[in-house]
Parts: structure tokens; sequence; C-alpha cells
């Protein structure tokens, strides 16, 4: 059954002057799989950079944290780093969120079998958005866990908004950790959205062919084309899907016509300093407690914890 949402706001995007579609739609299942081999790539230095962070501050990082939270992870795809956190800190329990829910369940299997013991449980929800903890859940504290960067892919007040909702969804007690990448030069930047085996375009273009098959569209995919460049004013790089021609096409029966070098634009990847990455945290109700980052500082974790709601200055 499509999404009602995915519905509106691809026909938003289509009937606006400047078109753009929310990033999470680029991942039902066949998007999230492209994503996976993505971050195996050679180009793509977040997935391994950060992994190897993880590797080597955990010790630490679990010391603070502390045993016995209920591990919450945001957007878990296929859990790959989740492993190395849920050793480290030896939940009660784990909630993997994701809004591919036939992705999640294949992922949560298989971590399954590798923690048998540990109590999972999966919820299909848009992350964006408060998400209500099960009714099951063992009575501990929380621990957020949002790897990979992903906050990179909103605006500054939209990844606010966020956090503000993980503040939430975890409650008071709670600790967030959350990886922001690091502004770096573009030789490093520009081929880890653009690599050289196309995957990424691939990726980009699959938004394409998921509006063709759930929306009864009939675009000419192969009249578009994969363009990543960076934002300087903006600090990111930015994901568009250009057209190499003029194109007529249809979504659900209405009519839409785009001019040849018009874009469409998917996603973006904000990279931060890390004074940056903590004010985004202090701004959303998180006080940052400890940070990490690799030798070329090409990537950060930050641990921060739920600040008290005030009632008065």
């Amino acid at each position: 059954m499509t999404d009602p949402q995915f519905k509106a706001d691809i026909l938003d995007c289509f009937r606006a002057t400047r078109r753009a579609v929310p990033a999470r739609w680029l991942y039902d299942y066949q998007g999230s799989k492209l994503f996976d081999t993505i971050t195996e790539l050679p180009e793509y230095y977040p997935t391994r950079t950060e992994t190897a962070l993880l590797e080597s501050i955990l010790p630490d990082a679990a010391n603070i944290i502390g045993p016995h939270r209920n591990v919450v992870e945001f957007g878990a795809g296929s859990v790959t780093k989740t492993p190395l956190l849920l050793e480290a800190v030896n939940p009660t329990a784990f909630i993997p969120i994701d809004i591919s829910g036939e992705f999640l369940r294949s992922s949560v299997e298989k971590l399954q079998s590798k923690f048998p013991s540990l109590s999972i449980y999966p919820i299909e929800a848009d992350f964006m958005q408060k998400v209500s903890m099960p009714n099951a859940l063992p009575d501990n504290k929380a621990l957020g866990f949002f790897p990979g960067s992903t906050i990179g892919n909103m605006i500054p007040v939209t990844a606010v908004d966020l956090l503000r909702s993980m503040r939430v969804s975890l409650s008071d007690d709670a600790m967030l950790m959350i990886g922001f990448d690091r502004i770096k030069d573009l030789s490093v930047l520009i081929p880890a959205y653009d690599d050289s085996q196309g995957v990424t375009a691939a990726f980009n273009l699959n938004l394409l062919k998921r509006v063709n098959s759930e929306l009864d569209g009939d675009i000419p995919i192969d009249k578009f084309q994969h363009v990543a460049k960076w934002n300087d004013a903006m600090n990111r790089i930015e994901m568009h899907l250009q057209s190499r021609q003029d194109v007529s096409f249809t979504i659900l029966g209405e009519d839409f016509t785009m001019q040849e070098g018009e874009t469409i634009h998917t996603e973006n990847s904000h990279k931060y300093h890390v004074a940056e990455a903590q004010t985004l945290l202090r701004a959303a109700g998180w006080v940052p407690v400890q940070h990490w980052s690799d030798e070329d500082d090409y990537f950060s974790i930050l641990l921060a914890e739920a600040q008290p709601f005030a009632k008065a200055p």
C-alpha cells in the first residue's frame, strides 16, 4: 500500500517551481539495499571512518553511559554499527526504528541471531515524528543512537526539530550518541556522493522508479542523471536528479513537464564543525558531555544527555 504522505510529497514536488523531495523517500527496500552498497564503496569514507572511531571510543563511552539502558536507534537500516554499541553497553533492550518495514524486519532477524537473549522491539515509523515506545519495554533509562551522520540530511531548523522530538521520545535521564560528518576537502567529499561505479546514481534514480511503480507514473528515467555538488554557503553536499532534455510525463494521471537542465533536489548532507554540532544539540534540549574525532577530523561522534525542562530561567 502506498504511503499517502509519499503521494502528497511527490505531487507537491512536481507541482512546485522549485522541485524538492524529502530525502526519506529514497529509502524504500531497494533504496535501502543500494545505500548499504554505497557504504562499502572505496570513495564513501563516512561508514568506515565512523565504525573505526566507534571501535576505539566505545570503552570510554560505555563508562560514561553505564550498563542496562534501553538502546533506541533512529533510522536503524541494516544495523551494521549497532553490534559494536550493544556489546559495549550491555543494554536491557534494543528498539530499532526505521521507515522501511521490510528492510527493518530483515535486519532485526540477523541481529537477533547474534544477540539471542536480547529483547528487541522493532518499530516501523517515521522517526522525524515523536515515536511512542512499546508498552512492554523495561523501565530503564534510554540511550538514543543516531549514527551515520544522518542528521546532516536535514536543514538546521529541521535538525533541531528532530533532536527535540528525540528528546521527547526518549524522556528524562536519556542520553544520545550521534554522528556528525565534518567539513573537508572537496576532493574527498564529491566522490563520496558520486562514486565511479554509479551506485549512488542508481540510489538517487531509484526514487523515480518508485514513483513510476507506486504512483502510476511514466517518468522517462533514462532522460535523467544524478548530480552531486557542494553548496559552500550552506556547508552541504546536495544531490539532484537533473533532466538531460525537455521531458513530459504523468503521475497519477496528472501531466508534468521539465525543461533540460531542471533538477529535483533529493538530498542534502550538511557538514559540521564540532562547535556547530554542539550548538544544534543544545538548541534541542541536549547537553553535550563528550565528543570524539578521528585523527584526520573527517568525522565526530558526540555524546549528550537530556537537559531537564526548565520552568523558569
